[in-house]
């Protein structure tokens, strides 16, 4: 039941991370408050395809 996603930043677009996810439990999309590397600081990331 777990599938890969990749999480994109918010703010450049940026697909930073990779993570996994149980589709049954979470089924709508994921954010998280991760560090973009490009901007230095904490951003939003949302679960992209």
């Amino acid at each position: 039941m777990r599938v890969k996603i990749t999480l994109a930043c918010t703010e450049t677009g940026d697909r930073n991370y990779i993570t996994t996810k149980n589709k049954r439990n979470n089924p709508d999309r994921l954010e998280f408050m991760k560090y973009c590397p490009r901007l230095q600081k904490r951003t939003l990331h949302r679960e992209t395809k």
